[in-house]
């Protein structure tokens, strides 16, 4: 396998990692349970942070563009119509939890639907989006890119990797992601 994209399948487990506290955390809201909501907000730094603007901008901004570039109107399809939507949709979740956030914590009891279900969307979004891209659109690209173009995004991979170091994004999300595990699984 490609060692980018080795490490974007790395990332996606990390990513489901979050997606089992996010869904433990809207079980709590569903039975009533004390919740604190402001781990919902480290939920979505996570979200916004590194499976977005880390993960997905890997993804968008190194890969998925030559794809389109090198592979024809099937990967023209796979990425714009399928894999960027589904990016959109995330955020749109994360937008409206957002705001169903805020509303509960100003007192709307019924914000809390829309907690669950944005929350429970997005990993029910996640989950199947990351399983087309392991298992079709990584291969898809392994198979169809040229390897000098591979070669190529591996590198821009390790330069987006060490920049992101230098601002401790790794390992700022996955102790955030390790210390929410302890606290609600």
């Amino acid at each position: 396998m490609n060692n980018s994209i080795e490490l974007m399948v790395d990332e996606h487990k990390y990513i489901k990692r979050m997606l089992v506290v996010v869904r433990k955390n809207c079980f709590k809201v569903l039975k009533g349970e004390d919740v604190d909501y402001n781990d919902f907000f480290l939920m979505i730094d996570f979200v916004r942070n590194y499976a977005d603007k880390h993960h997905h901008g890997k993804e968008e901004e190194l890969l998925f563009n030559r794809m389109m570039n090198e592979q024809g109107p099937t990967a023209e399809k796979l990425v714009r119509h399928g894999m960027l939507v589904e990016h959109d949709l995330g955020r749109l979740n994360m937008q409206e939890l957002e705001i169903a956030l805020k509303n509960v914590m100003e007192g709307d009891e019924e914000a809390k639907l829309d907690v669950i279900a944005n929350a429970i969307s997005y990993t029910h979004l996640l989950y199947r989006h990351i399983d087309k891209e392991d298992n079709v659109v990584y291969k898809y690209a392994e198979n169809g890119l040229s390897s000098d173009t591979l070669e190529e995004i591996n590198r821009q991979c390790i330069d987006f990797e060490e920049e992101a170091r230098k601002n401790n994004v790794q390992e700022k999300y996955i102790t955030l992601l390790e210390d929410l595990e302890a606290k609600l699984l």
